[in-house]
């Protein structure tokens, strides 16, 4: 089928049989489609980083063997993104019988209903009227807790008993989500939190293809790509996923967090996107975005936080939000342009960190979130700052400052402030941080504040706050 994004004007079933098109199932038509772009060259799944080499290729080989799949990981791994992706793999129009009677999206070739059925073997094909039906709109999903048998698979629906319709026949049916989303690709996310009887409803569709509604089996040739997503500690415990359900399932893909901060910091580049221009644009040093994203490291390893509920990429991003929030705000209030993020901003990522981690009770002792995060970002600094000594020499670095200086700093002081405390920049700033601060005053701030913050870690400087401003003192 041509893969032109523009709707064919094929209108009747006997045009579309003209058309040349052949049916074939979904599986079939996303294998066709994936070999193609494979061949081609083109890229299978843009803007998901890190997994080239994990990933992706057991999602390939799983596309290739035309399995139902199954995504295991952690929150924030990009579970959800690679499932509603894998509509690309479709054809971008199929056609579909236009009755306003037919419960699903039937193939004009290989109907499923008994309406569907009865109108092809009736109604000449040149009356037959035909649709068409986009890939975006053949994907749904929906999240497993509260969800019950009538919402995705089907129910009785009693006013067409009243209408005199018999409970024995389809036609008696209201069908749920999976029944609608024929000849299209369904998700079901957080299995284990799905009920038990619906578990039992979906093992009977991946494997025999038929619905059972209130006792009256309804076999129908349903036609789909089924999908889901599981948390590892929920999936793998026992009672919380029927082992029918489990053995059914063609392929388990298993996810990860990026596995080296390079990969967390495209990422949130790619997130970011245009957020950083507008009428205050925001430059980032790049050793703000290590540090952002170490913050995210060093909480997937600290035994504060517990693990096995995972620390979401959405972590970084939401704290790398409030990080040019806060910046931005600088740069209105004291007209710098570009206004540049600072150690001191990161003050304010309590609002956009407590709540996305949980704490372990076993190993906190008593410490609050705030106390929790508290160490995670000063490890972080310590750990960004540390690569700098190694690759340039603390004493270049230190010798940015002169002995007895002493340094007030805050996410609300302008850039001028440090620059007025600080006149002679030695040429270690272009060295270490491979941009031009001592051209541009909200640069050498936000340098500045790095320095002086991983000093501290260091324990090479003092550090006293008070009114919501720090001193640091040599």
């Amino acid at each position: 089928m041509n893969v032109a994004s523009e709707r064919p004007r094929v209108s009747t079933l006997s045009e579309l049989r003209e058309s040349g098109w052949t049916s074939k199932s979904v599986k079939q038509e996303m294998q066709d489609n994936f070999v193609r772009m494979l061949e081609s060259g083109e890229p299978l799944f843009p803007g998901i980083v890190g997994y080239e080499d994990t990933v992706i290729p057991e999602i390939n080989l799983a596309l290739l063997a035309g399995h139902d799949m199954l995504f295991l990981g952690e929150k924030g791994q990009a579970k959800s993104r690679i499932m509603r992706m894998l509509t690309r793999f479709l054809d971008p129009w199929v056609p579909y019988i236009d009755h306003p009677e037919l419960p699903v999206h039937e193939d004009p070739e290989k109907p499923i209903s008994a309406a569907g059925k009865r109108l092809c073997r009736d109604t000449p094909a040149d009356q037959i009227r035909i649709a068409w039906w986009h890939r975006s709109e053949r994907y749904a999903e929906r999240l497993s807790p509260g969800t019950k048998f009538a919402d995705i698979i089907g129910e009785i629906d009693p006013a067409k008993l009243t209408g005199g319709v018999s409970m024995s026949t389809e036609e008696a049916l209201s069908f749920g989500l999976i029944p609608r989303m024929h000849r299209g690709i369904f998700a079901m996310n957080e299995l284990p939190e799905l009920d038990d009887l619906v578990q039992v409803g979906l093992f009977n569709i991946l494997e025999e293809r038929d619905v059972q509604i209130r006792g009256y089996p309804i076999q129908f040739d349903i036609d789909l790509v089924i999908l889901f997503s599981a948390n590892p500690s929920t999936y793998n415990r026992s009672g919380k996923v029927i082992p029918q359900l489990k053995d059914r399932i063609g392929s388990i893909v298993q996810t990860h967090y990026p596995s080296e901060r390079d990969q967390g910091i495209e990422i949130l580049q790619q997130e970011v996107g245009d957020d950083l221009d507008g009428n205050y644009p925001v430059q980032v040093p790049y050793f703000m975005y290590q540090i952002v994203e170490e913050i995210t490291n060093q909480a997937r390893r600290s035994k504060y936080i517990d693990q096995a509920s995972g620390v979401s990429a959405r972590f970084s991003l939401a704290n790398f939000r409030t990080l040019i929030a806060s910046a931005r705000q600088r740069g209105v209030l004291h007209g710098e342009k570009p206004a540049v993020p600072r150690i001191s901003d990161l003050g304010h990522i309590y609002s956009s960190s407590l709540g996305k981690l949980e704490l372990d009770l076993m190993g906190t002792h008593q410490m609050s979130e705030r106390q929790v995060l508290d160490a995670v970002v000063a490890q972080a600094i310590e750990v960004v700052f540390k690569e700098y000594v190694e690759e340039h020499g603390l004493s270049d670095i230190a010798e940015i400052f002169r002995g007895g200086v002493r340094v007030e700093v805050g996410d609300m002081l302008p850039s001028s402030h440090y620059a007025e405390r600080l006149r002679q920049v030695p040429p270690a700033w272009n060295k270490a941080f491979e941009l031009n601060a001592s051209e541009n005053d909200a640069v050498r701030a936000s340098c500045v504040e790095f320095v002086l913050a991983g000093l501290y870690s260091m324990e090479r400087i003092s550090r006293s706050q008070r009114f919501g401003k720090i001193q640091y003192e040599f």
